[in-house]
């Protein structure tokens, strides 16, 4: 697992408000499905922007930008993050 992956998965430990183990989830799980809220996921959008340094764009804040890991990974990776 890369650090990208372990420090998403942390902010979602940390402010996702999960009812799930977050290691227990795969990269392509649905987030909401696995009991993320849209608020949760306010939070979280701020965590990983604080985490990384980056601040998400207008045409990223939607709800398939958080969907899974790979997604936000994916997301990151379009605002220049590295992500291996």
């Amino acid at each position: 697992m890369s650090s990208t992956d372990m420090k998403i998965r942390d902010v979602l430990t940390e402010h996702g408000r999960l009812p799930v183990e977050v290691e227990t989830l795969s990269d392509t799980d649905d987030l909401y499905e696995s009991g993320l809220t849209s608020h949760a996921s306010v939070n979280v959008m701020l965590a990983l922007e604080d985490t990384f340094d980056i601040e998400f764009p207008d045409s990223l804040l939607r709800k398939g930008t958080f969907e899974s890991v790979a997604a936000i990974r994916a997301a990151l990776a379009s605002l220049g993050v590295s992500v291996s």
